[in-house]
């Protein structure tokens, strides 16, 4: 229904701050992850009718139960895939940070 909601929020307010965050942290991997996911994802719920072109926008928003079950998948499912992304780019920043101290220390014993 909703689902793509936490990475959007997220991802809004990353791209937001990049500048603000060390290039080492590679903040814009995480940005693509997050842009990446929710633009699938939405097109996924355009496609299955759960996003509409009209107000309320989201047809989960129609009655109180079938948002309160939305809110629901937001936190479980949506906050899911938000976590697996920030493990996913944690990792990718951690490889590469080995990757460019092995480097480093291949060009120190060089010269």
């Amino acid at each position: 229904m909703a689902c793509f909601s936490a990475p959007t929020a997220v991802a809004i307010v990353t791209t937001a701050c990049r500048k603000k965050i060390p290039e080492k942290y590679h903040i814009n991997w995480l940005n693509a992850m997050l842009w990446g996911g929710t633009a699938g994802l939405a097109l996924e719920h355009v496609a299955h009718g759960e996003i509409v072109p009209y107000f309320p926008f989201l047809t989960a928003m129609k009655s109180a139960q079938d948002t309160a079950v939305m809110f629901q998948e937001i936190l479980t499912v949506g906050v899911g895939m938000l976590v697996v992304c920030l493990i996913v780019w944690a990792l990718m920043v951690f490889v590469a940070w080995k990757l460019e101290a092995k480097a480093k220390n291949v060009v120190t014993q060089a010269v």
